[in-house]
């Protein structure tokens, strides 16, 4: 795969003219892209769920109020039901695919014990479902100008806030979105 296609550890920013509605205004980070297609957690949807409520579905409790508080995230459209946590630093978890030197993403429990227990990384975010797409589907979605990418950063993935997100993702390639057109041209 070439270089520049290569999207893991990129941010994939929903062009103004998205119209599919699980992507409209969103972030994707992008966790694995290959040849065979790509897989990827919306970082600024807000779902109706607190961690505490995903605890307890799992028969967990915390006793610290910023846990049981902190947001879910609606990662994207594929398995709903099933947890992500993207976390700094990397830790010994289960079942932790490494996408950068500083970068994991979790599925396993054990993360979920550790973060409820206050334990867990100090930088994380728990997201439900994902977003993926089949061999060659996000390339054919870049060229028809339905995405930005830009290499991805700490501070907007755990430091800026959700509503935030979209517009500071954007303006690390230059862009102001509301200037951007929604259509591609040929120079």
């Amino acid at each position: 795969m070439h270089e520049m296609t290569a999207l893991t550890n990129h941010f994939l920013i929903a062009m103004p003219n998205m119209r599919d509605p699980s992507f409209v205004r969103s972030v994707a980070f992008m966790c694995q892209h290959n040849e065979d297609g790509a897989m990827g957690i919306v970082i600024n949807r807000l779902s109706e769920y607190r961690l505490g409520d995903v605890l307890a579905q799992m028969g967990l409790k915390s006793d610290l109020a910023e846990v049981e508080d902190a947001p879910v995230l609606i990662g994207g459209p594929v398995q709903p039901e099933r947890g992500f946590v993207l976390h700094a630093p990397h830790g010994t978890w289960e079942s932790s695919y490494k996408i950068s030197e500083s970068i994991c993403v979790t599925t396993s429990r054990d993360v979920l014990v550790a973060i409820a227990e206050g334990h867990g990384p100090q930088r994380a975010l728990v997201a439900l479902g994902y977003a993926g797409w089949g061999a060659g589907q996000i390339e054919a979605e870049l060229k028809e100008n339905g995405w930005l990418t830009v290499s991805a950063t700490e501070r907007i993935l755990f430091d800026t806030p959700l509503e935030q997100r979209w517009e500071a993702a954007a303006a690390l390639v230059g862009a102001s979105l509301s200037n951007l057109a929604g259509y591609a041209g040929h120079a």
